[in-house]
């Protein structure tokens, strides 16, 4: 975690604000398209935020939406970060990376457009075949539009109050009959990506790329599904915690007084990735990859232990 300075802040959309942030110290450290970044708020609440600025810049760009049906993250950065504010911020981590392919199709619903933004910018650099259909509830509502505009006709804005609901089955389907091989990203809320899934298994494409906004909605990891009680101990001689049928090993490492970092609570963000020291993971999250969960790491908000014990990589309080 590193320290970073509000630098500017600018209107993006209707309920839409931009801010640029600098490094304290020096520069900030390089990222690739997709990366995003924890921020961890004055009031100790901690969000994720896709960097939306030039790769080439060592400033980092984000945009925020106000949701007032949210948790009070998005609020407080409306309300409280304005320029000069100090803010604690990660390194960039990317769980939606940019792969090489010769055509892309992107597709983008409301704030979803962020982490697109760059990959948009690195594939028309390269000269490869791309488009993008952006879908939003109006035209006010959506952010960047003026960035994009630049593009002409490989982008495709939808704004639902003159379309209609996005043809998401048509869209794909064109698009796979053009170029079969076409890799195939989105991001947006759980309607969209849900529609995407099927429309890509549809057409028989390459498998989806994709970034949800939220939890899939059968997830509820406060009343974990088929789940029983087991034991956790916190590094190879720390306490030994009793986690309940119905808690999360996130609850009961925060009921312990330990100091974790954590956001979203549905294994969906990935701040409370965590280091397995011993025991057998129950993974119920779908973010990491196999890769991760063989290097023996689980996301503490959701999965559990499919044995009695688990040992964690967490210092004692």
């Amino acid at each position: 975690m590193r320290s970073a300075r509000v630098t500017r802040r600018i209107r993006r959309a209707e309920g839409v604000i931009g801010l640029t942030l600098s490094g304290v110290d020096g520069a900030l450290p390089s990222w690739t398209p997709g990366a995003h970044i924890d921020v961890l708020l004055p009031s100790g609440q901690c969000r994720q935020y896709s960097l939306c600025g030039p790769v080439t810049s060592r400033d980092y760009e984000i945009a925020v939406r106000v949701d007032p049906n949210g948790r009070g993250g998005s609020r407080e950065v409306h309300e409280a970060l304005r320029p000069d504010t100090t803010v604690t911020i990660s390194e960039p981590r990317n769980r939606f990376a940019l792969e090489r392919a010769q055509s892309y199709l992107f597709v983008a619903g409301g704030i979803g457009i962020t982490p697109l933004l760059p990959m948009v910018e690195a594939v028309d650099a390269l000269g490869l075949d791309w488009q993008l259909v952006y879908c939003g509830r109006t035209r006010a509502s959506m952010p960047f539009r003026d960035e994009l505009e630049m593009y002409s006709d490989r982008v495709r804005l939808w704004p639902d109050d003159e379309r209609g609901v996005v043809d998401v089955p048509g869209i794909v389907r064109a698009a796979v009959a053009a170029r079969p091989d076409v890799a195939i990203y989105t991001c947006g809320p759980g309607p969209l990506i849900d529609a995407m899934k099927a429309a890509v298994c549809a057409a028989g494409a390459a498998p989806l790329r994709f970034e949800r906004f939220t939890a899939a909605p059968e997830m509820n990891p406060t009343v974990p599904q088929g789940a029983s009680g087991f034991e956790v101990q916190l590094g190879v001689d720390g306490p030994v915690l009793a986690v309940g049928e119905k808690q999360s090993v996130l609850q009961a490492v925060l009921d312990a007084g330990a100091d974790v970092l954590y956001s979203c609570e549905e294994g969906t963000c990935g701040s409370c990735q965590t280091t397995v020291l011993d025991g057998v993971v129950d993974h119920r999250d779908d973010l990491l990859s196999d890769a991760e969960r063989a290097d023996r790491q689980m996301l503490i908000c959701v999965s559990r232990c499919a044995g009695d014990r688990l040992v964690l990589d967490i210092p004692a309080p």
